[in-house]
C-alpha cells in the first residue's frame, strides 16, 4: 500500500494533531493512515492514578477510531518493527509492509532495562503501559499472587509517582524506589526533599546513587553487589530509542533518537517528521507537556507540507509546569526553582488531565 501520509504512533502530539485538524476542518489526503499497536491511546499522565485506584482504565484511554473517522484518517492496527527511510517503507510485526510519501513519527520510547539472567524476578517496563496494567490487574484480582516485595527503578517523576501508586495498591508489600542518581534531580532541591519525606511517610525505601545492572536469583544487582531481594521490578528508567530507529537511515543523536530541526522535520530526510519521546531537538525535554505543545505545530506543518507551503518553527518553552501525583488526591508542584505540595495541586493536575481527555475524546 502507498499512503500519502502515515502518522506512526498515537502519542500526545498525534492526538493533538487529529483534534486540531478536526477543529480547523482540515481533511488530509485520501489514504492517510494512523498506525497504532492498540485501538486506544493511553494517557500517561493518569497512569499512576489508575494504579492508585483513583481512575478506571476507561478514564485513562482515548478510542482512536472516532478521532480518525472525524477527520478522514484510516486507522491501521499494527506494531512497526522496521523503517527504511530511504525506501519510504515501514515493516510491521505481522510481516506486512507500508509505503508512504510523507511520514510522521510519534511512537514514543521504551525504558532501558537491566540484564535479566533468569525468571526469578518479574521485570515489567512502565512503557508501553498495557504490560504494567495487565500485571497490576492480576495482582489486584489474585492477591495471593501479588509480590510481597517489589521495586520501582528510576529517579524521575514517573518512577516517583508509580512508587506511591503501587504503595496505595499493595499496602502490605515491601517497596523500594531505586535511583541511579539523586531522586528528582531535574527538579528543585526543595521539591526533592518534599518527595523524600513523602516516601519515608509511606514506608517506601529510597535507594539513591545505585544502578541496577542485572537481575538474577531473586535479587537486583549493581555489578556484583546485591542491592535487594525482590519478586517484581517495575522499570520507569526514562527513555531509550526503539532499535528500529538506529537502523532506519535517519540521522539520530548519540542515544539513537531521530534528530530533528525546529520545524520538527528530520535533519536528513525532509519527508519525515518526528515529535515526542522518539525525537531529539535541542531544548525540548521528553515529557508529555512538550509533546502536547509540539502537536499544534506538527498539525499545521503537516498540512503545510502537503500543500507545499512554508513551515513554522516550534520553540520549546524555557520552563514547564510539573505536577507529580501523590496517590492521595494531592500532588507536588514544580516550576523552575519553585516547589510546593498539597490537595490544591492534586485538584489542578486532575483538572488538566481530565480536560485533555475530554478535548481529545469523541
Amino acid at each position: 500500500m502507498n499512503s500519502p501520509l502515515i502518522l506512526a504512533g498515537a502519542g500526545h502530539a498525534h492526538l493533538v494533531t487529529l483534534r486540531r485538524w478536526i477543529d480547523k476542518g482540515f481533511r488530509p489526503p485520501l489514504g492517510t493512515l494512523l498506525l497504532s499497536p492498540t485501538p486506544a491511546a493511553w494517557y500517561s499522565g493518569m497512569m499512576p492514578g489508575l494504579l492508585a485506584g483513583r481512575f478506571t482504565a476507561e478514564d485513562c484511554s482515548i478510542k482512536l477510531a472516532p478521532l480518525c473517522e472525524a477527520c478522514g484518517v484510516d486507522l491501521r492496527l499494527g506494531q512497526m518493527t522496521r523503517l527504511n527511510a530511504d525506501g519510504r517503507s515501514l515493516s510491521l510485526e505481522d510481516g506486512s509492509e507500508l509505503h508512504y510519501h510523507l511520514l510522521s513519527l510519534n511512537t514514543g520510547s521504551v525504558p532501558p532495562l537491566p540484564r535479566v539472567d533468569d525468571q526469578t524476578v518479574k521485570v515489567i517496563p512502565a512503557k508501553p503501559f498495557p504490560a504494567l496494567h495487565s500485571a497490576w490487574q492480576s495482582w489486584r484480582q489474585q492477591p495471593d499472587n501479588a509480590p510481597g516485595s517489589l521495586a520501582v527503578l528510576g529517579g524521575g517523576a514517573a518512577a516517583f509517582e508509580l512508587a506511591l501508586a503501587l504503595r496505595a495498591s499493595l499496602p502490605d508489600a515491601e517497596l523500594a524506589l531505586i535511583c541511579s542518581a539523586a531522586l528528582l534531580a531535574a527538579h528543585s532541591p526543595a521539591l526533592a526533599r518534599r518527595a523524600q519525606r513523602l516516601l519515608a511517610q509511606r514506608n517506601i525505601q529510597l535507594i539513591e546513587q545505585q544502578s541496577v545492572t542485572r537481575v538474577a536469583t531473586g535479587h537486583l544487582y549493581n555489578g556484583d553487589q546485591p542491592l535487594m531481594r525482590c519478586e517484581a521490578l517495575v522499570a520507569a528508567t526514562g527513555a531509550s530509542a526503539p532499535d528500529w530507529l538506529r537502523s532506519s537511515g535517519l540521522v539520530v543523536d548519540t542515544g539513537g533518537f531521530a534528530h530533528i530541526g525546529p520545524a520538527l522535520v528530520s535533519t536528513s530526510h525532509t519527508d519525515v517528521f518526528a515529535t515526542g519521546d522518539c525525537a531529539s531537538l535541542s531544548g525540548a525535554i521528553r515529557s508529555g507537556v512538550y509533546a502536547v505543545r509540539q502537536g499544534s505545530v506538527l498539525a499545521d506543518n503537516l498540512a503545510a507540507k502537503l500543500s507545499q507551503a512554508s513551515l513554522q518553527d516550534y520553540r520549546p518553552q524555557q520552563h514547564a509546569l510539573a505536577l507529580l501525583a501523590t496517590a492521595d488526591s494531592g500532588a507536588l508542584m514544580s516550576y523552575g526553582r519553585w516547589g510546593a505540595s498539597g490537595r490544591l495541586f492534586g485538584w489542578w493536575k486532575d483538572r488538566l488531565d481530565i480536560g485533555f481527555m475530554r478535548r481529545h475524546r469523541l
